[in-house]
């Protein structure tokens, strides 16, 4: 065959299996549908595989092809990176780390982690988003995070974990609720109110610990709010709409109506863990991870 896979041949590719639209592809390309479309069989004639089905209606990946645009986008972010971490380094920083985290991490483990870089690596740049983990999962498997800060009990082969922090849990109610420091005791006497938790998507672990602690005193929680935000759960705690479990640390940077219990003689501990790709060719990672005793 006279015709060998180019870059561009990548590039058609996954713009038709973004869009699955030949035509909608080609606006996109800025080329003729009737180009693109003898660019897609000319690859599918070089890979020796089917990549799409079409008909008069729809165009769908087949399993070929799904597998191919999985590990497109892989190597397309790679290469991303690599020009992105080679001009920092030409210009004298030494790399960017990306760094994925629930919020409670942000009261902990981050802000002394940042001190720290700065003080020994202060060429280290940080690139920070508030991800659940699910999606730091997904991200650091995709090479799109170097770091997560995660409450997980597993993860995927090919990922590390390592606990980072430890906290306890707080009960979290209205100021002017009845129970305070010296009357609260534990869960159960708050077992006939709603609960506002943070979803399960959000965390299932941290979720099942929060049923545990109130299933130890002898009740399921009737919950009448989820949120992903912590924020969210304390505004809502502080109108009145229910009381809320949460790592204690949380109580720190916010100003809200609210106040913070500790849940004294329980079993359960709020863990906050790491996780890294093992094989990640970050060259700033190492020296976060070394400073991390990771």
């Amino acid at each position: 065959m006279s015709y060998q896979l180019e870059l561009r041949h990548f590039t058609y590719f996954l713009a038709v299996a973004e869009e699955l639209h030949f035509r909608k592809a080609a606006d996109r390309l800025f080329i003729s549908q009737p180009g693109l479309s003898r660019q897609i069989k000319q690859m599918e004639e070089i890979i020796d595989a089917k990549l799409f089905i079409r008909d008069k209606r729809n165009v769908r990946l087949t399993v070929a092809g799904a597998y191919l645009k999985k590990e497109l986008n892989y190597i397309f972010n790679h290469i991303h990176l690599t020009i992105r971490q080679t001009h920092l380094i030409a210009t004298g920083i030494e790399g960017e780390i990306r760094i994925g985290f629930l919020g409670s991490a942000m009261q902990t483990v981050i802000p002394k982690l940042l001190v720290d870089v700065n003080n020994r690596f202060p060429d280290i740049r940080f690139n920070l988003e508030e991800m659940s983990n699910h999606l730091q999962v997904e991200a650091i498997e995709h090479d799109q995070l170097d770091l997560g800060f995660v409450r997980l009990a597993r993860v995927p082969k090919g990922i590390q974990i390592k606990t980072i922090h430890t906290d306890t849990f707080s009960l979290v109610l209205p100021k002017s609720h009845v129970l305070d420091a010296n009357s609260f005791k534990h869960v159960g006497q708050v077992s006939t109110e709603n609960f506002i938790l943070f979803s399960s998507d959000y965390s299932s672990l941290y979720y099942d610990k929060i049923m545990s602690i109130c299933e130890d005193r002898g009740f399921s929680p009737k919950v009448s709010h989820r949120s992903v935000h912590a924020q969210t759960i304390f505004k809502l705690v502080a109108h009145g709409l229910g009381v809320a479990i949460v790592p204690t640390s949380l109580q720190y940077g916010f100003d809200l109506d609210v106040k913070f219990l500790k849940i004294p003689k329980i079993k359960q501990t709020a863990v906050l863990s790491v996780i890294w790709k093992e094989n990640n060719r970050n060259p700033a990672l190492q020296k976060i991870k070394d400073l991390l005793g990771l």
